[in-house]
């Protein structure tokens, strides 16, 4: 993306997660089209002293100001540190030129899995904002979550003191499902829908997000069109005036349109994945997905319910077994959950102010959330609605031996395998899954190279290769 953006005449900043190679200085990311970085090379670290473990005994410093290691931020809360970058480099851009900033946040993703280990981390004066949450974990995840939502505030704030805000397209999104129930040592929350991050059942592969900007045609709704993450280079990359046929080879369908419009998405299938190493893969075609093989053997292929709530704010209602249905319940003596407090924000201030109507758009999208009395949303919420979970729904799909089935409109926790039933919409879901394994390029992934463990190098992760 900072390649091509970089030719519409772009000032290109990464702040955050790299996660796409270091071995040699030339995969890093100042060579890879961003004109600065701030933030680590790896995909997961410590949120506090900034190190990272990779094998049992590969540990180092892995922070970096472009290319120079950052010895000083032991301490400091990443969420905070990549916040206060992002208001720096907005304050500080020449606005002559547009602005690409990528800001990977680290939260809330896991941090180091070793023993002694925390892998959730975040300031107490986050995580004491949610005492009705009873669940240690799920307490510390919130607190996660309270932090990246004030950093995301502050970020919005600099836009609009700058005078950005009116002229940006603001996009957050994720790049997979929840790891929930501990897995990864995390504790999000993909309830109703089944499995967790790494899986390719609905809680591993779906995402929210959200995308907010001026040149939307039709603003403050729910968006439910199919979107795969590939579709954002060419999506902004055509709204930010870049030639189509620039994308040479590229998987991404242009869906700028049908999220501005609310029409129709040109994306009609997509390929959740191929794994020719463990033997699983997954496909949808409309509304029809088809899933062989399993991840874990099995082990993360349930539903997981939040860990519990106290006091009556009640996000999920039945037990495990009953018929999913989330809700939200409101007490209007919590300042934290008044429309009034939350429409003090100051990112929703900003917002408001930049564009008069957008304080019918935030009145109505968080009245909504709330559910603030005798009110009527102006759209269709997305609500996941399952229905009772059959008796056989741990058993009738057992994607090891052979394909299953689901009908993701109507099942969207896949509950229901079809493959006995749809014998001709397997074969030819199958015969899709073939095409695309025979374009696949040959498994690149190298073993371990221990001349990369950070005891060589000053107990750092650094490039090794010249």
């Amino acid at each position: 993306m900072p390649q091509y953006f970089k030719k519409l005449g772009y000032t290109t900043h990464i702040i955050g997660k790299w996660h796409l190679g270091f071995f040699a200085k030339e995969y890093t990311p100042t060579f890879r089209g961003f004109d600065s970085f701030f933030g680590y090379w790896l995909g997961a670290e410590d949120y506090l002293d900034h190190k990272a473990l990779a094998q049992p005994d590969y540990y180092g410093l892995d922070f970096r100001r472009n290319m120079e290691l950052v010895t000083n931020a032991t301490g400091q809360y990443s969420t905070e540190l990549f916040a206060e970058e992002a208001v720096k480099v907005i304050q500080e851009h020449d606005t002559s030129k547009p602005l690409l900033l990528y800001l990977p946040y680290q939260a809330v993703h896991s941090a180091n899995l070793g023993p002694g280990m925390k892998p959730l981390e975040a300031p107490n004066k986050y995580v004491s904002r949610f005492p009705y949450i009873q669940d240690k974990n799920r307490r510390i995840f919130a607190g996660m979550v309270s932090a990246l939502d004030d950093a995301v505030g502050n970020v919005t704030k600099a836009l609009y003191s700058k005078g950005m805000l009116s002229e940006s397209i603001i996009l957050f999104t994720t790049d997979n499902g929840g790891p929930a129930a501990g897995f990864d040592g995390n504790y999000a929350s993909n309830w109703p829908l089944r499995g967790v991050k790494a899986t390719l059942w609905e809680g591993g592969v779906r995402g929210t997000g959200f995308l907010w900007s001026h040149l939307l045609a039709k603003p403050g709704r729910i968006a439910t069109q199919s979107v795969h993450i590939c579709d954002w280079l060419p999506s902004l990359y055509y709204i930010s005036g870049g030639n189509m046929s620039d994308l040479q080879e590229n998987d991404g369908k242009n869906v700028w349109d049908a999220l501005s419009q609310d029409s129709e998405s040109p994306r009609k299938e997509t390929l959740h994945n191929i794994d020719p190493k463990e033997h699983h893969a997954a496909l949808r075609v409309g509304n029809l997905k088809l899933i062989v093989g399993d991840n874990y053997g099995g082990k993360w292929d349930g539903w997981y319910k939040p860990e519990e709530f106290s006091g009556e704010s009640h996000y999920v209602k039945g037990d495990q077994n009953d018929s999913p249905e989330i809700h939200v319940h409101v007490d209007s003596n919590n300042p934290a959950l008044n429309f009034s407090s939350v429409q003090s924000n100051g990112a929703v201030q900003h917002m408001m102010q930049a564009f008069p109507y957008s304080k019918h758009v935030f009145k109505s999208e968080i009245s909504h959330l709330v559910a603030m009395p005798n009110y009527t949303p102006r759209y269709k919420p997305a609500i996941i609605t399952c229905g009772p979970r059959p008796a056989n729904a741990t058993t009738n799909c057992q994607p090891s031996k052979e394909p299953c089935l689901f009908d993701i409109s109507v099942d969207p926790c896949e509950y229901d395998n079809l493959a006995a039933s749809r014998p001709g919409d397997v074969k030819v879901l199958m015969m899709r899954l073939q095409q695309y394994n025979a374009t696949a390029v040959p498994i690149r992934n190298k073993p371990v190279d221990p001349a990369g463990n950070p005891k060589y190098h000053g107990d750092a992760w650094v490039p090794w290769i010249k």
